[in-house]
């Protein structure tokens, strides 16, 4: 039976810190630790995409992280009506880089749009450590 853990953050730039630390702690919960770096900093990044893009004033996001076997799924999930930027940022651009790289650090990547707001979504595949006989 998969795990699953989720929480709701505010719109606030400390958000995004306290984001990264509470997939931290629940993958180190899980004893999944093989690409903690990689999750955390994609957490980071969608975090941010959220605050930036997703989340209206006075409403949260939340972030869910799903552990099925070998597979961890991050998602974030915000309220706001703006799509998903199209394409990557013109080269001379200072920021626009953070989906580009959770499309290229996951091992999968996809967008569910809903009647309200949107769910970014990355998937790891990780180590699924030793096997007890």
């Amino acid at each position: 039976m998969p795990l699953s853990r989720q929480r709701r953050f505010p719109r606030s730039r400390a958000s995004v810190r306290a984001a990264r630390a509470f997939v931290h702690q629940v993958l180190s919960d899980w004893g999944c630790v093989d690409r903690l770096d990689d999750i955390a900093l994609c957490a980071s990044e969608l975090a941010t995409n959220a605050l930036l893009h997703g989340v209206p004033p006075g409403r949260q996001y939340c972030v869910s992280l799903t552990l099925d076997g070998p597979l961890v799924r991050l998602a974030v999930r915000d309220t706001g009506d703006r799509p998903v930027p199209a394409g990557p940022p013109s080269p001379d651009a200072c920021s626009g880089r953070g989906l580009l790289l959770a499309r290229r650090i996951a091992d999968d990547f996809g967008v569910t749009e809903h009647i309200v707001g949107k769910t970014i979504w990355t998937v790891f595949k990780t180590d699924p450590g030793p096997t007890t006989p």
